[in-house]
């Protein structure tokens, strides 16, 4: 079940709605368990389990919980993760590892809804131990959450961009832009 949100273009995933019991003095009561995911395809994705005496209530609920636990992670131009990652969660063990142009999300299970309302495009997932769908859900969302780009990486470290790599990447950069900014000079120059 996917629907679309007006606001904020958020749209939510359901991944699994389990009928639960409590057992009382007075016999069993029955009630509905939804785990729901939230993203909005551009770098924020939050997960939420919601329980009521209906599925309709659970999955609002879920929704609500899931709005208010979300997270922004780092995303390359190639719609990946910018370096390989891993997280538990309860027994729960979850690898990300990002993957080439074209790939597509590789993952199975409540990881793959999370990836994919995260706007996360090509990636490996693998969940190891546990088959449960909520420790999976989180333990993705927790791989996700250690994720870091390497500009944020140096500066933590007080370091430049180009002491951290080892490597000259500013200046590459100014000369593409230099080259990109003489071609389009030309080419305006040609047609007046």
């Amino acid at each position: 079940m996917k629907s679309e949100n007006q606001k904020g273009n958020i749209s939510h995933k359901v991944v699994e709605i389990r009928r639960v019991c409590k057992v009382g003095k007075g016999g069993k009561t029955l009630s509905f368990r939804a785990l729901v995911v939230v993203g909005n395809q551009r770098g924020i994705v939050g997960i939420g389990i919601g329980k009521a005496g209906e599925v309709l209530n659970a999955i609002k609920k879920g929704q609500y919980k899931a709005i208010q636990n979300r997270i922004q992670i780092p995303i390359t131009r190639t719609k990946t993760i910018p370096h390989r990652s891993e997280a538990c969660f309860g027994a729960a063990h979850v690898m990300l590892r990002p993957a080439a142009p074209g790939s597509g999300v590789i993952a199975g299970g409540a990881g793959r809804a999370v990836l994919e309302l995260a706007g996360i495009k090509n990636i490996l997932a693998k969940q190891l131990r546990s088959k449960n769908k909520i420790n999976n859900a989180r333990a993705t969302l927790l791989a996700l959450n250690n994720l870091q780009f390497i500009t944020t990486t140096a500066k933590l470290r007080g370091l430049t961009l180009e002491r951290f790599t080892g490597r000259k990447l500013t200046q590459d950069i100014f000369d593409t832009q230099k080259s990109d900014s003489l071609a389009k000079q030309s080419l305006i120059s040609k047609k007046n």
